[in-house]
């Protein structure tokens, strides 16, 4: 098939970052300025200047009748089409030229994230050593300021809200320049890497699906939304009101003010942060004054409304929600990641009776939740799942996969109680805790407060974790400190093999790296190294990266498997530490993300919509009439392991709901 790299630069009232690619097209003011691209036979790139062009129409007008060429390629199934984040090029142009198939369409971003490379095109091109020339112009981001987005009126740019070429001729010169520098990048970082194949066919009819899934998007409640955002902003000047009757400040919500009224009444806090606050509501002396002023700089401070916030500036005319997961958002893995509202980490739901409090909300009634349900902060974070509703007609079938990540751990490790724990469909923390303390663990039952310690256990120690990570999931406080050593001693006791996949890992890693070895482990997991690289393959054909891996000797005198990535703390590419634990999470949790992959395609194939997917569960909107066969079908594919992990338990669990839900 022939290739056609494309770039295009864009004019949208709209802010991306916060509204994302649909509903920045949506805006009235949408425009593409230029448009750049080069087919693999041409010699050189082509910048195409809409900027004349005052309507979509006029712009489809003189493309047909200037660049016919560009608009045959651009429709041609034969032709791939390439860009730098495909979905914004293809979300654009099917804007203005109709739709823009995803099976036409190749992502050079994904591409580099499949090698554990930055997602941004400048930090890319520099990361893989590409020449100054060919890297992402330090000037480009000033240039999409001063063209691409609204400006500020002032005197002396006569009152304008934009900049056009007329403005500026020498910049918009430079402008030009610049997209073609990014069509030579983008070509360049892609010949870079052609020769790494760590993009499969299942990968790419994978990506397909997300590019749908995401151009359906998913209904919004937004009349409920609108309704607790207007009542926050209403109690939240009441509160300040409060605030300001209790203390005499004119402005409460200044910490240099509020610390000096609060070091007056008695009550010294160096700062007001979340923390301190909830430490100081714990005290008994706290006079009732200041404890009232506390609890309202704690509701003030809390953002529960933001996820409604964010859903209205994203939200399209169709009140849906699109853009909202980003395919191989991590790196280590290739799980998706969330964007906009960040439905990865959606506060769970605790109301046993969740329905009765979305109804009050829809109907505005704050008064009778507040007295039923209690803070309205609280109540409204609770509800912010509820937001994502059903199509009309249709009802949303949620499932889910049971543990899998304590499954897949314990087929690659071939930990036989374990499997046979979940084969019988038994509670994997009851099983533990038994094994650690040798005595019967039931959750209702015998011994059932050792089931809490056996849960934070399998929790925390699976991929290598010691005390600290024993620490930060214990968050019920159910082991003592003086306990956690004996905890750990227990669980890596009863689970042999999988510390011995720990270090089977980490030694051939070491191996791979230092003699260019490629050497297989069980069930298909293979660790090989190619032009800097080390990668583990999965069992499903699927790699995962390290750049530029090798074994250093550290400060601490011993020598440490390390690689170039983004370091999670800093944001920053940097080189990294890895480990046998860390690389058995690694592949544990790509393994699950595979198996998740495998079920959508099975379930999109089986004639069924998924509107989006958090971790291990899908939620998929089903015509009412068809949801009971849709539960049958649904949870037999999410039950049956892919033909390349056989022996693997795995358990789809499943309910239906008009609103999404924790259940």
């Amino acid at each position: 098939m022939t290739r056609m790299n494309v770039d295009i630069e864009t004019y949208s009232d709209r802010d991306i970052a916060k509204a994302g690619v649909y509903t920045y097209v949506e805006s009235p003011a949408f425009c593409i300025l230029l448009i750049g691209y080069k087919l693999e036979t041409d010699d050189g790139v082509t910048v195409i200047d809409l900027s004349g062009c005052g309507t979509k129409e006029e712009a489809l007008g003189y493309m047909e009748l200037c660049y016919p060429e560009f608009m045959e390629s651009l429709s041609d199934p034969e032709i791939v089409k390439t860009a730098y984040n495909a979905n914004f090029e293809r979300t654009c142009l099917g804007k203005y030229f109709g739709c823009m198939p995803p099976e036409q369409w190749q992502c050079t971003m994904i591409k580099a994230a499949t090698l554990g490379l930055p997602r941004s095109l400048a930090e890319v091109g520099a990361a893989i050593g590409l020449p100054e020339d060919k890297q992402k112009s330090a000037t480009g981001k000033a240039l999409i300021n001063y063209f691409c987005k609204p400006c500020k009126p002032t005197k002396s740019n006569g009152g304008r809200t934009r900049n056009l070429p007329c403005h500026a001729p020498d910049k918009w010169a430079l402008f030009i320049e610049y997209n073609r520098q990014d069509v030579v990048a983008e070509e360049a970082i892609l010949l870079k890497l052609a020769h790494f194949d760590t993009i499969t066919s299942f990968e790419r009819e994978l990506w397909n699906f997300d590019q749908r899934m995401n151009d359906r998007g998913v209904l919004l409640d937004t009349d409920m939304i609108g309704k607790i955002l207007d009542y926050d902003q209403i109690n939240r000047g009441k509160l300040l009101q409060e605030a300001k009757e209790l203390t005499g400040l004119d402005n409460p919500n200044s910490l240099t003010q509020l610390k000096g009224w609060l070091n007056d009444m008695g009550i010294p806090m160096g700062s007001v942060t979340k923390e301190t606050v909830e430490a100081a509501l714990t005290l008994q002396y706290i006079p009732d004054k200041v404890r009232r002023v506390l609890e309202i700089r704690r509701n003030l401070g809390k953002t529960s409304t933001a996820k409604y916030t964010a859903m209205t500036e994203a939200v399209n005319g169709d009140r849906r929600l699109r853009g909202i997961l980003q395919f191989y958002g991590a790196n280590r893995s290739g799980r998706w990641a969330g964007r906009i509202v960040q439905v990865q980490n959606l506060p769970q739901n605790k109301f046993p009776d969740i329905g009765y409090c979305r109804e009050l909300a829809a109907a505005g009634d704050f008064g009778t939740m507040e007295l039923l349900f209690g803070e309205l902060p609280f109540a409204f974070s609770q509800l912010i799942r509820t937001a994502f509703i059903a199509s009309p007609g249709r009802t949303f079938l949620v499932s889910d996969f049971s543990a899998i990540e304590a499954r897949v751990i314990a087929w690659l490790a071939d930990e036989k109680w374990r499997l046979e724990v979940f084969e019988a469909g038994g509670d994997i923390y009851c099983a533990s805790a038994s094994q650690m303390f040798h005595v019967p663990v039931e959750k209702h039952g015998a011994n059932a407060h050792l089931r809490q310690r056996g849960k934070v256990a399998e929790l925390a120690l699976g991929y290598q974790g010691g005390v600290g990570a024993i620490r930060r999931m214990d968050t019920t406080g159910a082991i003592q400190e003086s306990e956690i050593p004996d905890i750990i001693r227990h669980w890596r006791n009863a689970s042999p093999n999988i510390c011995k996949l720990w270090n089977l890992y980490e030694n051939a890693a070491r191996a791979c790296i230092t003699q260019r070895r490629t050497i297989k482990t069980k069930h298909g997991v293979v660790f090989s190294y190619q032009n800097g690289v080390m990668f583990i393959s999965l069992p499903s054909g699927r790699k995962l990266a390290y750049w530029q891996a090798k074994v250093e000797e550290m400060p601490d005198g011993r020598e440490h498997i390390t690689y170039m990535g983004v370091n999670q703390d800093t944001k920053r590419w940097d080189r990294t530490e890895t480990y046998g634990g860390k690389l058995v999470e690694n592949v544990v949790q790509a393994i699950a993300r595979d198996c998740l992959a495998e079920t959508m395609l099975a379930v999109e194939k089986s004639g069924y919509e998924i509107v989006m997917h958090i971790h291990d569960e899908i939620v998929v909107d089903v015509p009412d009439e068809e949801i009971a066969e849709a539960e049958r079908a649904i949870s037999g594919i999410m039950s049956r392991p892919p033909a390349w992990a056989a022996g693997l338990p795995l358990r789809g669990d499943g309910y239906h709901t008009k609103f999404y839900k924790k259940d």
